[in-house]
């Protein structure tokens, strides 16, 4: 029996960690009679020693809370010097008998790494808006950033309308397209435009072409922010803000809208407008679902430290909650099929 772990939250915030804390710590108190530790920071806070007791008391409260009371950061230990051997070390000084890691598909990446080549306890739980990670159908903060790109693509219609603008909406998905298919098809999009797919700008400036002439004098255009754009030269481009990469890697998305908004005015000559959503999406009370599925992974994040099943992440395939093997998860990225694109194909136009 595990008497002592630690958890952390690690990567981007998203609506429905705090409720993931909250089931963590009630389950391992009051069932197992487990001490939880919170590590602040991420990774970062594994590695310099950041810890907070986390008790009935530090929980009450948080579960319609965003954010993450733990904190978080973008921390790859494996770029720092001696990262791994300085998060061993922490996890001994505190008496740590296992680690529960919140995060992304970078996150479950360094899990299963430490859990592979250092023997760290750890058993992962999937955290993204961008539904990106394999072996789990859905992630907690998907439905709530959903939703709030489904309510301004709404609100948007209506302008967009009143003015006869062609409105491009760019959404955040910096490798995939879920936010934007998902939020597209329920908003009413006249277009959706995700990573996994390059679009010509004339295909859009066609269909919105095409629009007008059957009377539709305005369209709505969802992009996402790590879409690719085929010009009219033939270039491919993909808005990159140059020299900004994170530990991982990454770099920093965001502008795509702004260029595919310029395109389609000076091609067609229709008035439009550029909406960036950008971190809003990401903020806030998290909806009953992401409160619900984080309570769930959660609390089985707590059994299968329990039960020892180290070296797993909770996903959920269904309505069922299974253990996946880090190793099928760690450097994959879940992206958007042609079954799901093509839901929304006859809506486009």
């Amino acid at each position: 029996m595990v008497k002592k772990l630690g958890l952390l939250t690690s990567g981007g915030d998203c609506p429905g960690l705090n409720a993931v804390i909250r089931a963590v710590v009630r389950r391992s108190l009051t069932d197992y009679g487990a001490e939880v530790v919170g590590i602040l920071r991420g990774w970062r806070g594994l590695m310099d020693g950041l810890m907070q007791p986390l008790n009935h008391d530090a929980v009450s409260g948080i579960l319609p809370r965003g954010g993450t009371i733990l904190r978080t950061s973008r921390t790859n230990p494996f770029v720092h010097e001696r990262g791994a051997e300085r998060i061993l070390e922490n996890v001994r000084r505190a008496g740590l008998e296992a680690v529960i890691a919140v995060g992304g598909d970078d996150t479950m990446g360094v899990a299963y790494r430490l859990y592979r080549e250092y023997g760290l306890p750890v058993v992962g739980v999937p955290k993204t808006i961008d539904n990106d990670v394999v072996g789990t159908d859905f992630t907690f903060g998907f439905d709530t950033t959903v939703n709030i790109a489904m309510e301004a693509i709404d609100r948007i219609h209506t302008t967009a309308e009143s003015h006869d603008r062609v409105v491009v909406v760019e959404v955040m998905g910096r490798d995939t397209g879920w936010i934007a298919l998902y939020a597209g098809l329920a908003g009413g999009a006249d277009m959706i435009i995700v990573p996994e797919r390059p679009v010509s700008v004339q295909e859009v400036c066609d269909l919105i072409r095409h629009r007008h002439d059957r009377g539709k004098d305005f369209s709505i255009v969802v992009v996402a922010e790590g879409a690719r754009l085929i010009l009219h030269d033939g270039r491919e481009v993909q808005a990159l803000q140059e020299d900004e990469y994170d530990e991982f890697g990454h770099g920093r998305r965001g502008g795509i809208g702004e260029t595919l908004g310029r395109e389609i005015e000076a091609e067609t000559g229709y008035e439009t407008r550029v909406t960036v959503l950008g971190h809003v999406q990401r903020g806030g009370t998290p909806s009953a679902f992401d409160r619900i599925l984080g309570t769930r992974f959660g609390i089985a994040a707590a059994d299968f430290v329990q039960q020892g099943k180290f070296g797993h992440m909770v996903a959920i395939r269904g309505d069922t909650i299974v253990a996946v093997d880090l190793a099928q998860v760690a450097g994959k990225l879940k992206t958007v099929t042609d079954d799901y694109y093509n839901l929304a194909r006859p809506f486009f136009g």
